[in-house]
């Protein structure tokens, strides 16, 4: 017996040593922080085109780890070569900036094509213009565009607006016409209100806010009210100013899910000739769920369209200037949301592209602008993305979709041609990967970055009409990522609470992996039902920041369980006025794992997420307490009742009713069982830092232990030191409560 006993204490020492982690163990991690490997470890994962506007051409960057060459193509000639000499471009920019460039690391950024041997790019905050032929470089002075006034098409007329009200004048002889006479503060012409408009104090006016829309013909102008009357806001505290002793009041208009007193927007429209005014109050509508207008090539039309409040209704129509006649040409209802339509005039073909989930999955239908048919153009179970190019001459479109080839992964996006009948669908891009596509302006040429999460990006250039490559541009260079001893995550399946669904995730594991272990699993998760986790690319699997996790001694996952986005409506919808619910798909997905590997631990699971995210991992630990131990929620929406108003009402509905009560995590607080970390930007506009607080409010109440940390200087996402600090407090926080062994704090993060 004092052998055995004896034994077991080896053992046990043996495993609490095996488990400690060292500084080395931190710097390998941080080795795979994306900040730390995107063109220093990895190169050329995702080249960017930057078409010329005559669609002769394009030019890219190249980068390697000792430069950046700027290369041309020309199309034509079917030729790559350098933009420009960088050795003598660095040598005249270092003389005009009176401070030493290097050909390698040239400062310059915004580079736009202005002819065939002319570019113009910014320089340190200075304006150049670049003759490529001479390679003679000379200053431009440009006067910055005023935001406060737009010029008509025709260039006689300059709109502006003035105590609130809207006026042209004339650039021919300055005389000047006000259109509007009813506007005053807080009921605005010509107006708008910005997302991001914050105010400190509560008398403070909001920064000055103009917008119209002039109609091609210069004979009509389009603009918006804006009605704050009765908006109401939200608050937010600045305790970051250093020299101030009493913190700054921040104020902001937004409303919340289920208000009526909200930033609405009335739109109007001016005759410029008659100054007769004509106001479409029945279109008035919140901020957030604005109704859209395009001007038809015919004079006096419009096209309207707009989605009810609670976006189960999407409304498209033609209003008519000239006789203020509205006829409506689609109209679409939906028992839950509508959260995948759009459309695309095309009126040179008579038609309106729309997306629509009305038939079970998101298709293109053809809207006819004459007789108001609707036919479908594509057809089947897969899921449409973008409509990149609409083909007038060849009456033809391209677009996006994922899920439509047998066999491959659901979340791949190709691009394809399909006639606007219908008919000769074509597939563009065949490679059994993901397709992140870019298309000239002529529509003649696209270029293709194709890779997957074990896949390097291979960039190539392609013509449209059937997608045959033309050139091979770059492949990703990751041989120093190999000699970290990287290794591709993994994609898996699992079956979704249904019992029939597959779903899909991915795993990553540490580079120094030792099957004959057991190891805690990390959840990274999102699952707010607009978007999906899937790392579809190479560069968004490894610079998501999961593989510096795995490398502390985890298996970190990620998985789309039903209710998220990407795949069919019915699978949508299983998030519909359920949020939070989604998590079931990721236990199930997990136990599934531990099943098929010995050395996923499901004793010891924690989850971490941001934003939606956020109230993924509060909701983990707070409504599956057995099942999730451990928990980072940052920047968390914990309550849909204390977020903006439009995010909520789209995936939990309006009116607000009891749902709202039901996935709270504040009326969850209750339930903590298991270690949870809450935190946020102090002062966060997008998502405001009330629910967290309340959610730190219950917690007590409920006698619960917790962790909580704000960065006062924050908005919703956080920079610089305030990222690496929130990085290193996640890490430990796992290290210490998952992992199980004591964490390490002082470790550099580049």
């Amino acid at each position: 017996m004092r052998i055995s006993f004896i034994l077991i204490l080896v053992v046990i020492s043996f495993e609490t040593y095996a488990q400690q982690l060292t500084k080395e163990d931190y710097a390998r991690a941080v080795s795979f922080l994306g900040q730390n490997l995107n063109n220093r470890k990895m190169f050329n994962a995702n080249v960017n085109p930057n078409w010329f506007s005559d669609s002769s051409g394009f030019w890219y960057t190249y980068q390697s780890k000792n430069e950046t060459v700027y290369y041309k193509y020309d199309l034509k000639k079917n030729t790559s070569e350098k933009l420009f000499n960088q050795e003598r471009l660095a040598a005249i920019l270092s003389d005009s900036l009176k401070t030493p460039v290097r050909p390698n690391e040239l400062p310059i950024n915004s580079i736009r094509y202005l002819d065939k041997t002319h570019i113009q790019f910014n320089a340190r905050e200075k304006t150049y213009v670049l003759d490529l032929s001479t390679h003679a470089l000379t200053r431009k002075y440009e006067q910055a565009p005023n935001p406060q006034e737009d010029k008509s098409p025709d260039g006689k007329w300059i709109a502006y607006s003035d105590k609130f009200n809207l006026y042209i004048k004339s650039t021919s002889d300055g005389t000047v016409k006000q259109l509007s006479t009813a506007g005053l503060k807080n009921f605005e012409y010509a107006s708008y209100y910005g997302w991001g408009d914050i105010m400190e104090g509560e008398g403070v006016n909001r920064p000055n806010r103009f917008g119209v829309n002039w109609s091609p013909d210069s004979k009509w102008i389009m603009t918006y009210i804006c009605d704050l009357r009765s908006a109401n806001k939200m608050y937010l505290l600045d305790w970051s100013v250093d020299t101030l002793y009493r913190a700054k009041l921040l104020s902001y208009f937004r409303a919340s899910p289920g208000d009526t007193a909200i930033v609405y927007m009335i739109p109007v429209f001016f005759n410029v000739e008659t100054g007769e005014e004509v106001c479409r109050e029945d279109l008035r509508n919140s901020y957030s769920n604005q109704a859209r207008f395009e001007w038809s090539k015919q004079p006096g039309i419009l096209y309207e369209e707009h989605q009810s409040r609670g976006y189960k209704e999407v409304t498209l129509s033609r209003f008519d200037l000239n006789k203020r006649q509205t006829t409506e040409l689609f109209h679409e209802i939906s028992k839950t949301n509508i959260d995948n339509y759009n459309s695309q005039l095309a009126e040179e073909l008579g038609k309106i592209i729309i997306t629509s989930e009305k038939d079970g999955w998101k298709q293109l239908y053809a809207l006819d602008l004459k007789d108001k048919s609707l036919k479908p153009v594509t057809a089947g179970n897969y899921y449409v993305n973008d409509v990149l190019f609409v083909d007038s001459q060849a009456r033809s479109i391209i677009f996006t979709a994922q899920g439509k080839e047998p066999g491959r992964n659901p979340y791949f996006n190709h691009a394809y041609r399909i006639g606007i009948d219908g008919k000769g669908l074509t597939l563009l891009t065949e490679e059994n990967a993901n397709h992140d596509v870019s298309i000239s302006r002529d529509g003649k040429f696209m270029t293709d970055n194709f890779s997957s999460a074990d896949q390097p990006t291979v960039t190539v250039l392609r013509e449209t009409s059937k997608g045959k490559i033309i050139k091979e541009l770059s492949k990703a260079n990751i041989e120093e990522l190999r000699a970290m001893n990287y290794k591709f995550p993994e994609t898996f399946t699992a079956i979704a609470r249904d019992g029939i669904t597959t779903i899909y995730g991915v795993i990553w594991k540490p580079t120094n992996f030792d099957a004959s272990q057991k190891y805690p699993i990390i959840d990274q998760s999102y699952t707010g039902p607009h978007t999906f986790m899937y790392p579809r690319t190479f560069a968004t699997a490894l610079l998501r920041g999961n593989q510096a996790l795995a490398e502390l001694g985890f298996i970190v996952v990620t998985i789309d369980g039903m209710g998220t986005a990407g795949r069919s409506k019915a699978f949508h919808n299983v998030s519909y006025k359920n949020m939070g619910k989604n998590l079931l798909d990721h236990m199930l997905a997990i136990k599934q794992l531990g099943r098929k590997y010995s050395w996923m631990d499901t004793t010891r699971v924690g989850i971490f997420g941001h934003s939606a995210g956020g109230f993924d991992a509060g909701h983990a630990v707070l409504e599956y307490p057995e099942f999730y131990k451990v928990a980072v929620a940052s920047s968390a929406d914990h309550d849909f009742r204390m977020e903006k108003d439009w995010w909520p009402e789209m995936y939990m509905g309006w009116p607000v009713d009891s749902t709202y009560q039901s996935v709270s995590n504040i009326t969850m607080a209750g339930n903590l069982k298991g270690k949870l970390l809450i935190t946020h930007g102090g002062i966060d506009e997008n998502v405001n830092p009330s629910a967290t607080f309340k959610l730190a409010e219950a917690l007590v109440k409920a006698d619960k232990e917790f962790d909580m940390l704000i960065f006062p200087s924050q908005r919703h996402g956080y920079t610089g030191r305030f990222n690496d600090y929130f990085t290193k407090k996640r890490w430990n926080y796992f290290v210490e409560h998952l992992l199980g062994v004591k964490p390490i704090w002082d470790f550099s993060m580049r």
